[in-house]
């Protein structure tokens, strides 16, 4: 998985305030500016401002209007068609997104903000050739650009030159310390190899976004696959109450005392923690059957294993566990 934005580790109901008070917030911004525009209605920058308002309000066809009236006033602002693409992008329209971009650079050749989403752009278009060319043009301006960068390197991860992308990676970390997706990729391609690198590139992650649900979880699984199980039982209860919705963290907990540490009951609290947490979750109860089944608590095993069957119908390790089961009570 090529990250080419974050996620927000923000509680659940954290998002939603803020989401309540950020839409509040815009809301009486596009008011005002209805207001000024009633007043003011020759300047270009209200509709664009206006425009971007809009856009978070995925209300994109009247932000197009606007784009569109700002562009009728002042037909020679690259910014104006810069933010005309980043809607036709939203609305899934490339092409009109690429003619929105290319008359940006009409009007401004230089300007790197028009060429770094043409390169991601053709990134997402999975046009390689234009992609690596558009970041050359882009470094050819400055070779200044993290963002540059890191883009390069998911094209060379997606064409297959995981060395080569590394390297890029490493360039953007170097020239923006603060670049957490660049830390992130980079722990994510170290963590296939098992490398020590790869905790120090998710803890500099977390220092730049602490209580990260996506870094945690990655940091926990490293710890988990690298056997530092006191570590990952420590890191996915950090990760349990950064997120109490989460029912990933409590399984792998449960998985490692059941699989690693043998401590079958311990398995069983974990286990019913996360199906707390996600009712749903077929392998929590088929997990928490097998912890049940190696106590010897055959009655309980089967209940779980069946759940897991309801949940995951033709689920086939619950249907062997079952059949364990059946050869035990028959003495086979």
């Amino acid at each position: 998985m090529w990250l080419i934005g974050g996620i927000s580790a923000c509680h659940p109901a954290e998002k939603e305030r803020e989401g309540t008070s950020r839409a509040d917030s815009v809301r009486s911004a596009i008011t005002a500016l209805d207001k000024e525009i009633g007043r003011k209605g020759t300047n270009p920058d209200l509709f664009a401002r206006r425009a971007m308002l809009l856009i978070e309000e995925s209300q994109m066809e009247k932000a197009i209007s606007d784009l569109n009236k700002a562009i009728s006033l002042d037909n020679r602002n690259a910014e104006y068609y810069i933010i005309l693409s980043d809607v036709y992008l939203l609305m899934g329209q490339p092409q009109k997104c690429s003619e929105s971009l290319d008359k940006a650079l009409s009007i401004r050749s230089d300007s790197g903000k028009a060429l770094l989403k043409k390169a991601k752009l053709n990134l997402i278009l999975r046009d390689y050739r234009k992609t690596f060319e558009t970041i050359r043009l882009l470094l050819e301006l400055d070779q200044y650009n993290p963002p540059a960068y890191y883009l390069r390197a998911i094209a060379l991860l997606e064409t297959g030159d995981t060395s080569a992308a590394i390297n890029e990676l490493m360039k953007a970390a170097g020239q923006d310390q603060q670049y957490y997706d660049a830390y992130m990729q980079l722990a994510e391609l170290y963590a296939l190899r098992k490398d020590p690198l790869t905790e120090s590139y998710l803890k500099n992650a977390l220092n730049i976004r602490p209580g990260s649900r996506e870094a945690l979880y990655m940091l926990g699984m490293y710890y988990q696959e690298t056997e530092q199980f006191e570590k990952a039982i420590s890191t996915y209860g950090n990760l349990a109450a950064t997120d109490t919705t989460l029912a990933t963290a409590p399984f792998n907990t449960g998985y490692i005392y059941l699989v690693f540490l043998k401590d079958f009951p311990t398995a069983v609290g974990f286990f019913t923690k996360a199906l707390q947490r996600d009712s749903s979750y077929f392998e929590a109860w088929y997990n928490r059957g097998l912890a049940y089944e190696l106590m010897n608590d055959y009655q309980k095993a089967e209940s779980d294993y069946r759940m897991a069957l309801k949940k995951q119908i033709n689920y086939d390790k619950a249907v062997e566990g079952l059949n364990r089961l059946d050869a035990v009570r028959s003495g086979n």
